[in-house]
């Protein structure tokens, strides 16, 4: 495709002649001859300093927000990572405008929503295309992700891939990163899915303010919103909004809302009042929160177009990895996995626990490193004041010190009180919960989830607590 095609999606001007473009790269190491290298200004690093390497890797035009001393076609652009998108969109043809888009964001509960309005669909034998943190998904094939929000590049082939393989829904999550990186600048969203918001990357949006704008953003891509009445930031999200507004809720009047809600271990089951009548609902993620976002995403459904019956049978089959997940155990107590990272989905999930067990609940977590410090001690304490025995140990450390990460949660812990234990090596600290498992109690997994690795160091390593619950009951002679 030709430079100045491509250019007519954005606003530009183009300085040095006109080109064909064989592809669109944002990332210098992976240039090839003849791609479009843009520019992107990031949080550590400015693209325009790698544009003499991308060159040399035989680029045939950049894209810059400031004309560089090279001499090759530039397109000069106010907002690289817009224009990036916009001309991502245009060269993959708008694969968007082809299919029905739902996307989702929030705090929590984006994968479950996502995965309950896929199933609801597939159940209306409909092909669906995913898009989130544990895999991207067209229909049954599996593509691993890096980020919950893939680049703007990346998302717009994906989105082709999906239209040209007959996906005809796409639900997506839709992260605080991605909105305010302009990720899905270029996307047309039929309905945009509001879950909550509580603190959570104020390492990088750094006000509360600030990552609230983010997450409103998705409403400037969407047709419909639906939105969770209960949230305490339901007014600022949807002030000026002129798109129609379908709400959900329990506490709050809403179009969508739950009554007669029982949650067991196996679940929850309740009444869903909607603007076409009473649905009965049973679904097999325990707890208050599993019960919103089957809300959120029954009021998508609906205005999509499905029925009850769909809807129904849909969320009653669904299962989501790492939530709240049930593990084989040897004895009479429970294992449970939940990807729990975050203050407000820590507390969620334990008091969904103390809720229904019969024994102590013995919580297992650590918090990752290079992110928002100030939510460790919030969560220790959250975690010392719903169990009554934690294991204090290590997530993602990243690249800091896995002890300073834990000294920063045991500033919570001890102001709960809980009795607790300290074990740096997550394995180590999962093997001691299990060896001194009592009757009757449940053991919570919190923080790592369906993720199957541990990054330390700067790097991945393979640790996936499915199998080494299972590796360490076999070597405890357990199983």
């Amino acid at each position: 495709m030709l430079l100045s095609k491509l250019a007519v999606a954005t606003r530009h001007r183009l300085v040095g002649g006109d080109t064909e473009i064989a592809d669109i790269v944002y990332d210098s190491r992976k240039v090839q001859p003849g791609d479009l290298f843009c520019c992107i200004t990031g949080t550590f690093s400015d693209g325009h300093e790698y544009a003499p390497m991308a060159k040399q890797l035989g680029a045939a035009a950049l894209v810059v927000e400031r004309e560089l001393d090279i001499d090759i076609p530039q397109l000069i652009v106010p907002n690289t990572r817009i224009a990036m998108a916009e001309m991502a969109a245009a060269y993959y043809g708008y694969p968007s405008r082809e299919m029905k888009m739902v996307g989702v964001t929030g705090t929590n509960g984006k994968t479950s929503t996502t995965y309950m309005i896929k199933s609801i669909a597939e159940e209306a034998g409909v092909k669906v295309g995913l898009i989130g943190t544990i895999h991207n998904l067209i229909g049954d094939r599996i593509l691993e992700t890096e980020r919950t929000t893939p680049a703007s590049v990346d998302l717009q082939k994906i989105l082709r891939d999906m239209k040209n393989e007959g996906v005809e829904l796409v639900v997506m999550e839709v992260s605080s990163h991605a909105l305010d990186q302009a990720r899905v600048h270029g996307v047309d969203f039929d309905i945009g899915i509001f879950t909550n918001l509580t603190q959570d990357h104020l390492d990088y949006h750094k006000t509360f303010e600030n990552y609230l704008a983010a997450k409103k953003k998705l409403f400037l891509h969407s047709k419909r919103a639906v939105v969770n009445a209960d949230d305490p930031h339901f007014d600022a999200i949807t002030e000026g909004l002129t798109i129609p507004i379908t709400t959900f809720g329990i506490r709050e009047k809403a179009d969508f809302s739950a009554s007669d809600i029982e949650i067991t271990t196996a679940g929850a089951q309740f009444m869903m009042k909607t603007p076409s009548g009473d649905i009965r609902m049973k679904i097999s993620i325990p707890g208050l929160f599993s019960v919103f976002n089957a809300m959120g995403a029954s009021a998508a459904a609906t205005l999509l177009g499905f029925d009850a019956d769909a809807i129904r049978e849909g969320l009653s089959k669904l299962t989501v990895s790492g939530r709240l997940e049930p593990l084989p155990t040897d004895g009479d107590y429970s294992v449970l996995l939940d990807y729990a990272h975050t203050p407000d989905a820590l507390e969620n999930a334990l008091r969904t626990v103390r809720g229904f067990a019969k024994g102590r609940v013995v919580t297992l977590f650590g918090c990752g490193g290079n992110r928002d410090k100030a939510k460790r001690p919030i969560m220790g304490e959250i975690a010392g004041r719903y169990s009554d025995f934690l294991v204090v140990t290590s997530d993602n450390p990243r690249d800091e010190e896995p002890m300073e990460i834990i000294n920063n949660v045991l500033d919570g812990v001890n102001k709960s009180g809980c009795q607790h234990v300290v074990i740096e090596d997550r394995r180590a600290a999962i093997k001691y919960a299990l060896e001194h498992a009592r009757p009757k109690d449940v053991i919570v997994l919190a923080g790592k989830g369906h993720e199957n690795y541990q990054e330390i160091c700067g790097g991945k390593r393979h640790f996936d607590e499915k199998e080494i619950v299972a590796e360490l009951l076999e070597e405890l002679g357990r199983k």
